[in-house]
């Protein structure tokens, strides 16, 4: 559970860090592409420094699959979701639009192992989803009324990958070191990392708070809080240390305060409180195992 928290703590300075990479619509910095692929090939080359060094041993072949999906997750769908979705929307709010991967993870573990969660938990998977509709939905769209915004879409589908990089991650790590799973996926995308990155390059002038931003995001975001991530959800399990999740997107609001400035209003906390609400109460209910009713 400790690891688990300590990942957490890393992972939950990454949105306030990619608003500062990418900057806002009136005042761009880098691309959302640039973000996402240039700190997946900087976190690889340090991964295959660290393969080297601790000799690490070749992935065997039943394990290429998973950590090929564990890469589209992580490695290149939350990253490039998020960074081009937080041009438009602030850390805050974005905060409250992820606050249901921890449902999602369990969710995703709960299938990857052929476990069956109870009624219970899926009424608390769609009234988690509901609230963070209905929060997406309080922004004015561009007629005035509430709309979702495109940014809140792409949210929610970077959401959805890194629940399933984080399932077939901590499986792998059942399987070999947790700090060489992240490691693999990282350096096996690279011939689609590296040129994309390349090509993305800024070429306009940035500010330094971008660069340490994506500085941030490469060095712990993309490689070192997976170390104790990984480790801690393969030592006790997706399920039960993904609650550790819940307090993420409350770390996130107060990482935001002082690195962008924003500031915290009742309905964001509000809601943000309801939709951690929910995941708590959803992960409590019973998750049924076919192999042990058998055994019963």
């Amino acid at each position: 559970m400790w690891l688990g928290l300590l990942g957490i703590v890393i992972f939950s300075v990454t949105l306030p860090m990619t608003r500062l990479a990418v900057g806002t619509p009136e005042a761009p910095q880098m691309s959302g592409v640039f973000v996402a692929l240039g700190r997946a090939v900087v976190a690889a080359a340090l991964s295959a420094v660290f393969l080297l060094a601790t000799r690490a041993p070749l992935p065997r072949r039943e394990d290429w699959g998973p950590l090929i999906i564990t890469a589209g997750g992580v490695v290149f769908g939350f990253p490039l979701l998020t960074s081009m979705a937080m041009r438009y929307v602030e850390a805050m709010h974005a905060s409250v639009i992820v606050g249901v991967l921890p449902l999602a993870t369990a969710a995703v573990g709960a299938l990857l192992h052929r476990q069956r969660p109870s009624t219970g938990f899926w009424l608390c998977a769609a009234l988690g989803s509901a609230l963070v509709v209905v929060f997406a939905m309080l922004r004015p769209g561009s007629a005035g009324g509430p709309a979702i915004h495109f940014a809140d879409l792409l949210l929610l589908a970077a959401m959805l990958c890194a629940a399933i990089g984080y399932a077939y991650g901590a499986r792998l790590s059942q399987q070999m070191r947790a700090e060489q799973v992240i490691c693999w996926a990282l350096v096996i995308s690279l011939p689609l990392s590296l040129p994309l990155a390349f090509l993305s390059w800024p070429v306009a002038p940035l500010k330094a708070s971008a660069w340490w931003g994506f500085a941030y995001v490469s060095v712990f975001s993309m490689w070192l809080g997976f170390f104790a991530w990984y480790r801690g959800l393969a030592l006790g399990g997706t399920v039960r240390v993904s609650q550790v999740q819940l307090v993420q997107p409350f770390l996130s609001m107060l990482f935001a305060v002082p690195l962008l400035g924003e500031s915290l209003d009742g309905v964001t906390v509000g809601f943000a409180l309801a939709v951690i609400a929910t995941v708590f109460i959803g992960k409590k209910t019973p998750v049924n195992t076919p192999a042990l009713r058998r055994a019963a």
